[in-house]
């Protein structure tokens, strides 16, 4: 099971390569998957057969199955097992799928450039169904049915330039996440309460009668299960999205709205029954729902005059139809369900295959256009009217089979009804309502073989292609399918047997049979048959009727006012919070973040321990008094320079702190974190007003200033009520000795970083990726690779490719002139690009004082990587350190001196970054170890004497890397991308003095 449903998937991750080389006889390939899948799911059926007929009767069975482990903690496991329900369903999904793949290999066009995604799509579909009906597991089942969801999405939406595709796609999704997300919480629900998530488990102890699967509790669980699957199946009131679904390709409807994806609602449903069809819920919502949807579809299609719609509202009656006779919990329904199943999955996947080569070769599929086709494609005509004629019940086909014994069950076994609807007796209604949407089924039937093939007055012969037997094949082999099970219907008896056995022994048995003789069955068929041909001859009266029959609710109707409305609120909600002020956010944050603890506290029933020493020596007092100072300052301050010198101040003061209690690490990073960010702001004050208000804000400073003061005054509570609050020995104490036995280091802080909870920084400097490619999507519109340039490209003049601000002729010929002189002139200059600079920007000591610096605070970054694991520093303080020296040589030379120091761009070496510790992540499981694992190497070396290299070290450089990477985004885009900006501005004011522009600039 878990071999076919990889190498499905496989296939469709390699199906677009494939598409390349073979264009659309990829298909032929694809389809070769699922039907070498088919061919090892019937080679499983002695066993499965042989496991089923072992089990005592109502019991659960020992089919084959697999498990893996995969998430203990939770109890979620990759748990597959084959039982008679899910090799029926497997053998619809794999047997109709291949045929599928191999009709899209001549319904697409070769030079179609969609149809590489599309395989893949289709392809992946084939494997999550099959995944889904063989999951047992609650949560695996759930993985599998959301992954049917976006692909059925992806699928509809095909045609992405068609906005009734893009709609219909989405429509689909909307409903069945819906529907989706509100099963999850009963699979979680019913998981909790049986104490396992294992389904079978599940079932064994709910027909068992189990006490914990009996109460209110489990009869809500399964009714938010069956929200599911009646939205997946397409029920009323969600039935709506199955006909918008059409626009898709009509291999998409074949498969996925005909023999599988609908089939899911259909079979979670089956899979639940035998346990669970007793529940309060259970046959109110399904026998309710089932009948109204098998009316709505039935009527609806009786008004389409596009054929695919036609069978579209046909599909969504028969899905109501297969619903009730699914829930109705008796081992005859069981047995007469999984008969019409399969012959549902055959005759409507051969009519909707049908209705492509029609609309392949004519161009049309109106009914009102189609004309003599039966004369002009009699093969077609063959294959579509047996397919038709199963969808009616018409003997000697597998519908008629089928539709036979879902009257017998209900005429010999409609006890499994008494009293379940609204108090009514026995199942009489039922038999009443389903032979009144049967009629509708052979009018609709009808209907379509009329509407496709039939010669039309007054309306001209449609041209008409001959069809290629490649083409004719798949729905061919359906109908012989159609045929066939009818004249040896014991071969699907035996193989739902088994399954109809789970809910015991019948009295007399129904079997599945061409003739039963004269039976009230035969007479219930016979009515069917007369009422609809009654129906079909008067379909001009039937219609004028439906015209004067106003529908009381357009369900379609009501889910667009819903999502307009939910569109309209969402405008409201933004409106009314997002008002674009920070202060106003600021204030909504504070509010609630002080509120939310200080009410917690204020209704608990033990009070909050509350002690605290001032300080400790007065070197604390003196710098906390300092960084009071630089918050009011910050406060009062009307500039933003100074405000943003405070608010460092009290960032230096909190690094200073750390060293006086002992935490050089600590003291290190904080300081070169305030730093660069201290440099980042100042950049970016250069895009900002000088002014910090605009406006008199007094009459708002006393509230601005209270909500600050309670949120500190609540926080610091927090600190010391959790300080206050300890009763058992912290784990820090521990940790020095598991640092150093454990992780290697002496540097604590480091080992923690890069060893003990190596995960957690992992998943920040991953962030830190994510965050950097963000940032930088938004700022350098052209790519990273565009954000500075290095006066080699300059002077070679690539410069001016893709410049969003340099336009007309004259503009780049004058920065070319610029940065043309200052590389000529600077050529043996250390500080290349010095004088690009403004004069009143340029400092000939701190050029001076950067050739000092640069270099040495490079070897310094590096000393404190290496060093890390064991003396103050590491990766991340490298990494500042190393982003501080790049700070420096741009503020000494401007934004071509950046360019020239840095070859490598900060997308590649946060890319590296990542790229390096993620693999010294998984290096350690190639040599048997776990995943973050270290180890440490001692050895000695010439003059350099012994050393002890420690292999997270490795995943250090990646912390590295990734933090140099940003860095230098920072810089480069609060500072040279800045830069470039004012200088397209600059040029354009002085474009008409071109000759002069050097000088210009330096003015």
């Amino acid at each position: 099971m878990l071999v076919v449903t990889v190498g499905l998937f496989a296939a469709a991750f390699a199906a677009p390569l494939i598409f390349r080389r073979l264009g659309r006889s990829t298909f032929y390939v694809l389809a070769a998957v699922p039907a070498a899948g088919l061919a090892w799911l019937l080679l499983q059926l002695p066993a499965v057969l042989a496991a089923d007929q072992a089990a005592p009767a109502g019991a659960a069975a020992a089919p084959p199955g697999l498990t893996i482990p995969w998430i203990p903690a939770l109890d979620v496991e990759l748990a597959f097992r084959l039982d008679a329900l899910s090799a029926v369903l497997g053998i619809l999904v794999l047997g109709v799928g291949a045929l599928v793949l191999f009709y899209c290999a001549r319904y697409f066009k070769n030079d179609d450039p969609n149809i590489g995604p599309f395989g893949a799509q289709l392809t992946a579909f084939a494997a999550a169904m099959f995944g889904l009906v063989t999951a047992d597991d609650l949560i695996l089942l759930f993985i599998f049915w959301e992954l049917t969801t976006v692909l059925s999405y992806l699928l509809i939406g095909y045609a992405k330039t068609r906005i009734y595709a893009r709609r219909s796609a989405l429509q689909a999704l909307i409903v069945t996440t819906f529907g989706g997300l509100t099963m999850l919480l009963g699979l979680v629900l019913l998981g909790q309460v049986a104490g396992t998530y294992r389904l079978s488990e599940i079932l064994a102890s709910a027909a068992a009668g189990a006490p914990e699967l009996i109460g209110t509790t489990v009869d809500i669980a399964i009714l938010l299960i069956l929200v599911g699957a009646v939205s997946k199946s397409a029920l009323v009131p969600f039935h709506f999205w199955l006909p918008g679904a059409m626009a898709a390709p009509t291999p998409v409807s074949a498969y996925l709205h005909a023999a599988a994806m609908v089939k899911a609602g259909v079979y979670l449903i089956a899979r639940l029954a035998p346990g669970f069809s007793t529940t309060a819920f259970w046959h109110p919502t399904l026998i309710a729902l089932g009948l109204a949807t098998l009316f709505v579809g039935g009527w609806r299609a009786l008004r389409q005059h596009d054929i695919k719609l036609i069978l579209a509202y046909g599909t969504v009656s028969q899905l109501g139809f297969l619903i009730v006779v699914t829930s109705i919990g008796t081992p005859d329904a069981a047995l007469a369900a999984m008969a019409l199943l399969t012959a549902h999955a055959l005759f409507k996947a051969t009519l909707f295959l049908g209705v492509g080569i029609i609309d392949h070769q004519t161009g049309t599929r109106d009914v009102r256009k189609l004309s003599g086709l039966a004369r002009s494609a009699p093969k077609l005509f063959a294959v579509c009217l047996l397919g038709a004629a199963s969808m009616a019940g018409l003997p000697p086909l597998y519908g008629f089979v089928a539709k036979e014994a879902v009257f017998e069950s209900l005429l010999g076994g409609g006890a499994g009804l008494e009293g379940a609807f609204l108090g009514v007796g026995t199942a009489v209604w039922v038999v009443v309502a389903i032979v009144a949407g049967s009629v509708l089924t052979f009018a609709y039937s009808a209907r379509f073989v009329w509407g496709a093939f039939a010669t039309k007055p007054g309306v001209a012969p449609t041209e008409f292609r001959p069809v290629p037997w490649m083409f004719l094949a798949a729905p061919a082999v359906l109908t012989l399918g159609t045929i066939a099970l009818a004249w040896v219907p014991g071969l699907v008896e035996t193989l739902a047997a088994p399954y109809a056995g789970l809910f015991g022994e019948s009295a007399e048995p129904i079997h599945l049979a061409l003739w039963h003789g004269l039976t009230p069955a035969l007479g219930l068929s016979a009515v069917v048959v007369l009422a609809g041909t009654v129906m079909f001859v008067a379909r001009n009266a039937v219609e004028r009727a439906q015209d004067k029959v106003y529908p009381l609710i357009d369900l379609q109707k009501l889910y667009r006012l819903t999502i307009g409305g939910l569109d309209n609120l969402a405008v409201w909600v933004t409106g009314r919070t997002q008002s674009g002020s920070l202060q106003h956010y600021l204030m909504v944050i504070l509010i609630v973040g002080a509120a939310t603890p200080a009410a917690a506290a204020i209704f608990m029933e033990q009070p909050v321990p509350l002690s605290a020493l001032a300080f400790e020596s007065p070197a604390q007092l003196v710098i906390g008094l300092c960084m009071i100072a630089g918050a009011l300052l910050a406060v009062r301050a009307n500039k933003r320079f100074l405000a943003v010198l405070m608010v460092a101040v009290t960032g230096y003061g909190m690094a200073t702190i750390f060293a006086l209690h002992g935490a050089p690490d600590l003291a290190l990073t904080q300081l070169l974190v305030e730093t660069i960010v201290l440099v980042a702001m100042v950049l970016a004050l250069r895009s900002l007003p000088a002014r910090l208000w605009v406006s008199n804000q007094t009459d708002k400073k006393w509230l601005r200033a209270a909500i600050g003061i309670g949120f500190a005054g609540v926080m610091v509570a927090i600190a010391v009520a959790a300080q206050a609050g300890r009763i058992a020995d912290p784990i820090s104490l521990s940790i020095p000795k598991m640092a150093y036995e454990i992780g290697n280091g002496h540097n604590i802080v480091n080992v923690i970083l890069v060893d003990i909870r190596a995960w957690d920084t992992f998943g920040e400097i991953t962030v830190l990726v994510a965050a950097a490619t963000g940032v930088a999507s938004l700022i350098y519109v052209r790519g990273r690779g565009d954000g500075g340039r290095s006066l080699a490209d300059v002077e070679s003049g690539s410069v001016d490719r893709g410049s969003e601000h340099i336009h007309s002729p004259s503009r780049k010929t004058a920065a070319l002139a610029i940065a043309r002189y200052f590389a000529e002139s600077a050529r043996e200059a250390w500080i290349v690009a010095g004088r690009t600079l403004a004069p009143e920007r340029r400092s000939i000591i701190f050029e001076v004082v950067t050739r000092l610096l640069f270099h040495s605070l490079l070897l310094i970054s590096i000393y404190l990587l290496l060093a890390g694991h064991n003396l103050p520093g590491g990766g991340f303080a490298g990494g500042l350190l190393a982003g501080l020296a790049f700070v420096i040589r741009y503020l000494a030379g401007g934004r071509y001196e950046l360019a020239e120091a840095t070859p490598i761009s900060p997308g590649t070496l946060l890319g590296l970054g990542l790229a390096i510790a993620a693999t010294s992540v998984v290096a350690p499981v190639a040599f048997g170890g776990e995943l973050f694992q270290s180890a440490a190497f001692e050895f000695t070396l010439p003059i350099f004497g012994e050393h002890k290299f420690v292999t997270s070290t490795v995943f250090d450089v990646g912390v590295y890397l990734v933090v140099l990477g940003l860095a230098l985004d920072v810089i480069r885009s609060l500072g040279s991308e800045i830069d470039e900006r004012s200088e397209g501005r600059a040029i354009t004011e002085r474009h008409d003095d071109v000759p002069g522009m050097h000088q210009g600039v330096s003015r």
